[in-house]
């Protein structure tokens, strides 16, 4: 007699994958819950019999089981940034992996230390097993150290490249990246366009945009502040259109680079011809913006992988639970750059 399957109207369940694999139900729960007490080859039978059948543990079930919840936790400033979201693929895609689901707890943009802490109590008391602060600013003091002494956790990336996180994006590297870029091409200066300055990377990246322009002996312009919105950088557009001197410009987002070109444009300044622009993501759509941009590309689902991986691995009392991922920022070449009129014009004249 062959073994017998669920029929086409329920859900697969536990006993349906006992009696597949032809082992007991217990230890179909020991094999699920990721106990090492069963032999390779009957574990190997019991996930091809969760396979072929789509079986799916349930949660509060599992839970209650194996007093674990697998559950990982995840705090967010509430935002609409791309970085965010491409954040949250590379955690989910890596908790998935590794058989952990995610919850997430979002905070107001420029919210208080104490509504980090809110959120860290709150992901603690949903069952979290550990927690990615998945945050741009500084949460350095007792009582964060006090949770994560007792809760497992990571940042989503390190604010300064000596913190004890699994990866750290080198922000000033990016900032070096893309004025280089500009002043190699021949523009004697290049204009700032800055994100928030809540976020830590706003501040690397601005003394990074100074420091490379001292180096090459240049006297920095005023830096543009903006907030990484494209109405923002919609205003420092309009503000780089009125200034006949600039010709090129270090956008601290894509998203805010779109506002600016179009501000650009509308002045009837044209984006390379006139001005320049060098921006910082290397988002979805900056390839097809008109014109393309150059922008540098950060590594943002690598990082929320990298993240993940490290919370699970504490969690698990491992020292690694998969490799580690490159985050070196890297310089993408497209069709908003070029060399500036006069020396076109210099070019074309010999």
């Amino acid at each position: 007699m062959s073994p017998r399957r669920p029929r086409d109207d329920r859900a697969p369940s536990q006993v349906d994958v006992a009696q597949l694999a032809g082992v007991s139900t217990q230890t179909v729960s020991r094999v699920m819950s990721g106990q090492d007490n069963v032999r390779p080859d009957t574990a190997r039978r019991v996930l091809a019999a969760v396979e072929e059948l789509g079986y799916r543990v349930h949660a509060a079930a599992a839970s209650l089981a194996s007093g674990r919840t697998r559950v990982l936790g995840v705090i967010v400033v509430s935002t609409d940034r791309y970085s965010s979201a491409a954040l949250g693929v590379g955690i989910q895609q890596a908790a998935a992996a590794n058989g952990y689901t995610v919850s997430t707890a979002a905070v107001a943009d420029h919210a208080s230390a104490e509504a980090f802490l809110e959120a860290f109590d709150r992901l603690e008391r949903q069952g979290a097993e550990g927690i990615i602060l998945g945050v741009p600013v500084e949460l350095e003091s007792p009582a964060m150290r006090t949770r994560t002494e007792r809760t497992p956790a990571t940042r989503s990336e390190r604010t300064s490249l000596d913190e004890d996180a699994p990866l750290a994006v080198d922000q000033r590297a990016i900032a070096r990246l893309a004025v280089e870029h500009l002043l190699d091409l021949g523009h004697e200066t290049v204009w700032h366009v800055s994100g928030d300055d809540y976020w830590t990377e706003t501040q690397q990246r601005s003394e990074a945009w100074e420091q490379t322009l001292r180096d090459r002996g240049i006297v920095p312009p005023p830096l543009i502040p903006a907030d990484w919105t494209p109405e923002s950088g919609y205003r420092a557009g309009r503000t780089i259109a009125a200034i006949p001197e600039a010709t090129a410009v270090f956008v601290s987002s894509d998203e805010m680079a779109f506002g600016l070109i179009r501000a650009l444009h509308e002045a009837g300044r044209s984006v390379p011809e006139d001005v320049s622009v060098v921006s910082v993501d290397d988002i979805a759509l900056a390839a097809y913006a008109s014109p393309a941009l150059t922008t540098v590309r950060q590594p943002f689902e690598a990082m929320g992988r990298a993240a993940a991986l490290r919370v699970i691995a504490q969690i698990e009392g491992h020292e690694a639970v998969g490799e580690m991922p490159s985050t070196e920022p890297q310089l993408i070449v497209r069709s908003s750059t070029a060399p500036p009129r006069s020396a076109r014009s210099a070019h074309e004249a010999h």
